[in-house]
């Protein structure tokens, strides 16, 4: 990619927010789900109910709440697939091999789509996907179909919520500002 034809570039944290999009939806969400749990958990602790409705509302609040830090976790991960995405698709244009990295779930297809966005070719990575098969409904990461024991694996973990941080090799935006000047 030349940098004539770099696109205007938006501040690091409005990428944040658009590569975890769903995921901060999501978290809203868990947020006011995880209040409701609790109201009803204390309600039940009040009214010194029967223990196994004190502990379904403790499972259900809890389930909620960690959920909300899964999410952050996720979120963070995806934004470090968008760096790289980004770095990739920079230095050697649109290349399948590259799009095919983050075909897995549709988080990190969103982070390889505004990372393509951001260098002008969001349509040839979305047209990728489309001949690959994925449909806008596809949410559930294909790996969770293809191994119900996902849950129990490092690559799971490690991938989904604690990607090692990516250092970018441009500052983007910088590279546009002396392209524009």
């Amino acid at each position: 990619m030349s940098l004539a034809s770099l696109p205007y570039q938006p501040h690091p944290l409005l990428s944040y927010i658009r590569v975890g999009k769903l995921l901060y939806y999501s978290m809203f969400l868990f947020i006011l789900e995880s209040w409701v749990f609790y109201r009803l958990l204390m309600r039940s602790l009040e009214k010194e109910q029967a223990w196994w409705i004190v502990t379904i509302w403790t499972i259900c609040f809890l389930f909620s709440f960690v959920h909300i830090f899964l999410v952050l976790a996720d979120g963070w991960s995806r934004y470090q697939n968008y760096k790289r995405a980004k770095d990739l698709f920079f230095e050697h244009g649109y290349r399948d091999k590259i799009a095919r990295l983050y075909i897995t779930s549709k988080c990190q297809r969103s982070a390889a789509i505004v990372a393509a966005d951001e260098l002008g070719i969001a349509d040839q990575v979305k047209e990728y996907y489309k001949s690959q098969g994925v449909k806008w409904f596809h949410y559930v990461p294909y790996f969770m179909l293809n191994d119900p024991l996902f849950f129990f694996k490092n690559h799971f973990w490690s991938r989904t919520f604690l990607e090692g941080n990516y250092q970018a090799k441009y500052n983007y935006r910088k590279l546009q500002t002396s392209v524009h000047l």
